[in-house]
């Protein structure tokens, strides 16, 4: 009996240089596939977050999913703390809490505290956002 097909794929993306075998060691240069719960949207909307330790923050959002948002802010943010963040999206405004899980430069991503309480407007968005690109993607073709 062949290997499973998971294990097959996983052989094929470490070739081709997309992923790095479990055994190897990351290294800045090498391309990689990055591993996501949920597929992210581009949306630019104004973005207002409040920290504790760094007051109200105003930024601008570069992409969604269901699990967390990624945006540009002009001062730092600590990787760790839990904030409030304030936005509008077409379907109707949100307020929800999340972590702040990565920084690059100026670009930060934030995961959602609470799945089970994801506004529905986040969730609809997506939705909203996944067909809209599949029919992009449709008249492309």
């Amino acid at each position: 009996m062949g290997k499973p097909p998971e294990t097959l794929l996983q052989q094929r993306l470490e070739k081709s240089g997309k992923v790095k075998a479990d055994n190897e060691s990351a290294t800045p240069a090498s391309p990689r596939i990055e591993a996501r719960r949920q597929p992210r949207f581009k949306i630019e909307i104004d973005i207002t977050i409040n920290s504790r330790t760094s007051g109200m923050l105003k930024g601008h959002t570069l992409d969604i999913s269901q699990f967390g948002i990624a945006a540009m802010l002009p001062i730092e943010a600590p990787l760790g703390e839990i904030v409030e963040l304030s936005f509008a999206l077409p379907s109707g405004p949100v307020r929800i809490q999340a972590t702040v899980r990565q920084r690059n430069a100026f670009r930060y991503g934030f995961e959602f505290v609470d799945q089970d309480l994801v506004n529905e407007f986040v969730r609809r968005t997506c939705r909203d956002l996944a067909i809209e690109k599949s029919l992009m993607l449709a008249c492309v073709r």
